[in-house]
């Protein structure tokens, strides 16, 4: 059996004639957290939408636990155990809490999404419920998600995605906007998601202080190449990230 969640392989993206991402490769085990990380306009976004089918490669493959899903539609990727957040909030504002992480059952519901919010069938709510209590926001199951703070709007999102019992959850930005309390919460969670449920975390984030600390592996995008790739520890030392980030004048003071 492969120890491999996701395997990316030589993906490139052109959009009319800008190359988004160019002969990009990267494997992610199976029980870790792997980052993906780089400046404003590295190539990040565009790569994680790949991953989660809404966008298609130009070239390359796509592995989901040995399988090809590369030509799949988004919406078939539930189905497989891939949950993901967005790094705008995609909340139903009119719902309940409650009934935002009801929704992610849907994809293991045996009724109509119509039916499922309508009768609240014990076990979907149940389970809903336990992960608004694991994330901390069991107290406002019955108010409107638009009525949450932003933090607690970024949980909710979180607790949607987990609803679908993923294997691979794909993350964008968790920690944008979040204080540094919220953030180390995240950081506690997601370790945990990894060592007690087992689950594969792949995140897209811009706060170092997250990435280095939760990461058991990094890959780090510039211009939409992979520029450097490994722990924490060799990649926040890499010359070719620090000049990444800082510029190349800057770069050679550190």
């Amino acid at each position: 059996m492969s120890e491999l969640c996701l395997d990316v392989r030589n993906v490139s993206v052109v959009f009319g004639g800008l190359v988004a991402v160019k002969d990009f490769s990267m494997q992610v085990k199976k029980g870790t957290v792997h980052a993906l990380i780089g400046p404003n306009g590295a190539g990040k976004s565009t790569t994680f939408n790949c991953i989660s089918r809404y966008y298609q490669p130009t070239r390359g493959q796509i592995l989901l636990n040995g399988q090809d899903i590369t030509r799949l539609h988004p919406n078939q990727m539930a189905a497989l155990g891939v949950a993901r957040t967005f790094q705008n909030l995609e909340l139903f504002n009119e719902l309940t809490v409650l009934e935002n992480v009801m929704l992610g059952t849907y994809s293991h519901s045996r009724t109509t999404l119509r039916t499922l919010l309508r009768f609240n069938p014990r076990e979907v709510v149940e389970y809903s419920q336990h992960l608004l209590e694991r994330l901390g926001l069991i107290s406002y199951s019955n108010i409107k998600a638009s009525a949450l703070n932003y933090g607690h709007q970024k949980l909710l999102e979180l607790a949607r995605a987990l609803a679908i019992r993923p294997n691979l959850l794909l993350l964008d930005e968790p920690a944008a906007g979040l204080r540094n309390r919220e953030i180390e919460s995240v950081d506690h969670l997601l370790r945990e998601l990894v060592d007690k449920d087992g689950i594969t975390v792949l995140l897209v984030e811009h706060v170092m202080q997250l990435v280095m600390s939760i990461s058991d592996q990094i890959t780090v995008l510039s211009f939409g190449q992979k520029i450097a790739e490994g722990p924490p520890s060799v990649v926040q030392r890499d010359p070719n990230v620090i000049e990444a980030y800082l510029g190349k004048e800057e770069a050679q003071y550190v």
